[in-house]
């Protein structure tokens, strides 16, 4: 590890912590070069995986964007940032534990409504307009109806 003060290599680690529930280590750095003290956080890098959108073209999955479109089917909804976060997080997890390479738009879809189902029914309804592309009042009347 290169110094931010002095860019020398040479250092020793003072201390070593978990962060985020194991998935990654906070390490504790001082500089053998200038003493400078800084630190450090290790964590796994995931493969890439990809997803196959509905016109069959492939793009690197984004939490960020999965974060977004979350986000705006809970605007001015009663669903605090921390449960959007909650709602990423658990998707995330499973679609990277489920798929090795490549996973569908549809499949990530799939598993956004069922996690807004039960968070928020007006979000979901507002995600599911987006999401199947309904067409016509009677699709949104259809899909208040399965609700119940």
């Amino acid at each position: 590890m290169r110094c931010p003060k002095c860019g020398c290599l040479d250092d020793k680690v003072i201390d070593s912590r978990a962060v985020k529930e194991g998935a990654g280590v906070r390490r504790r750095r001082e500089c053998l070069g200038c003493s400078y003290r800084y630190t450090t956080i290790e964590g796994v890098i995931p493969e890439e995986l990809k997803v196959i959108k509905r016109n069959n073209e492939r793009e690197d999955f984004d939490r960020d964007k999965l974060r977004r479109g979350i986000a705006n089917a809970c605007y001015k909804r009663p669903v605090s940032s921390d449960e959007i976060d909650r709602i990423v997080e658990e998707i995330a997890t499973s679609v990277l534990r489920d798929f090795d390479k490549e996973v569908s738009s549809a499949e990530i879809g799939h598993r956004v409504m069922e996690q807004l189902r039960g968070v928020d029914q007006v979000a979901y309804v507002r995600f599911a307009s987006v999401y199947r592309k309904f067409k016509d009042v009677e699709e949104f009347i259809a899909e208040i109806r399965a609700l119940k």
